[in-house]
């Protein structure tokens, strides 16, 4: 069966069923499907154990983002399908998140899942440690023999300097994928979606995240910690955040490498692992002269 066809069997379906493929997704395959009732998105994907994603984590937290008031309703799902409710508003991109006023927006948006996400969240939770995550994915790809093997050993000595200077952290309930396809503006409010890799986390890492795939200006990470910290970053901040930010640059860059060889869906990952290789260079570059 296919992944449309999967989508178009689920049993929630009433009257004509049309349903069309939705672009963007690197871990799923989307659909928009339309009923006598609804517009739904239905993503199809198993556990991906490579990439640490468990299916049951996202519905539990699909599930509590939804209660919590930022992202939407969880409408059904059975092992490998899950039925969000549409939202028609716009996927954004780098440059909307860059957007004047557009800070202002996605930082209380972000807090408020950091706090309240897990005030609603159900049974066994994941623990989201960028750096436990670049050790193993570092492992993955030397055991798959990846070209970019020879690679690894400088970039984990780098992690692991990382990791010292990120120091003991707080932790919230992370989104932990924050690029920009993951927010929605419906014209009134934000949502924010696609939570595969949610998990608890510091704080550090969803904003480190969201400057590195987004290529904040320094003027626009300064108003972003502070917005998000109430009150203006010292040098001890600043170099912490700049640490967490290039470890999601490297979380991100790794995550390709391991595409490159283990995903089936047809997404140019090598260009992806080189854009974000760049994006880790110049990160760990802030990094050094924080």
């Amino acid at each position: 069966m296919t992944p449309l066809e999967r989508a178009l069997s689920l049993p929630i379906w009433t009257g004509p069923t049309h349903a069309e493929p939705l672009g963007g997704g690197i871990t799923n395959v989307n659909f928009l499907v339309t009923d006598a009732r609804q517009s739904a998105v239905v993503r199809i994907g198993q556990d991906i154990p490579v990439h640490q994603v468990m299916r049951f984590n996202e519905l539990a937290a699909s599930r509590a983002a939804h209660a919590a008031g930022v992202s939407p309703e969880v409408l059904y799902h059975e092992p490998g399908a899950l039925v969000i409710a549409f939202i028609k508003a716009r996927t954004l991109c780098a440059k909307d998140i860059r957007a004047p006023g557009m800070l202002d927006r996605i930082v209380p948006l972000i807090a408020r899942a950091h706090r309240d996400i897990p005030r609603h969240l159900r049974g066994p939770a994941l623990v989201f440690w960028v750096f436990h995550i670049l050790r193993d994915y570092g492992a993955t790809l030397t055991e798959s023999e990846s070209p970019h093997a020879p690679a690894l050993p400088a970039l984990l000595a780098r992690a692991d300097r990382l990791e010292a200077a990120v120091g003991p952290v707080d932790l919230v309930y992370g989104h932990n994928d924050l690029l920009p396809a993951n927010f929605l503006d419906d014209g009134a409010r934000l949502w924010l979606i696609d939570w595969d890799y949610a998990g608890f986390n510091s704080p550090l890492f969803d904003l480190g995240g969201l400057a590195a795939n987004n290529a904040l200006s320094p003027e626009q990470e300064a108003q972003m910690l502070t917005a998000y910290f109430d009150h203006p970053p010292d040098a001890a901040l600043w170099r912490r955040y700049r640490a967490m930010k290039a470890a999601s640059a490297l979380r991100e860059t790794l995550w390709s490498m391991v595409s490159e060889i283990h995903s089936e869906l047809d997404f140019d990952f090598a260009h992806y692992t080189q854009t974000n290789l760049a994006a880790f260079d110049a990160a760990w570059d802030d990094y050094l002269q924080s």
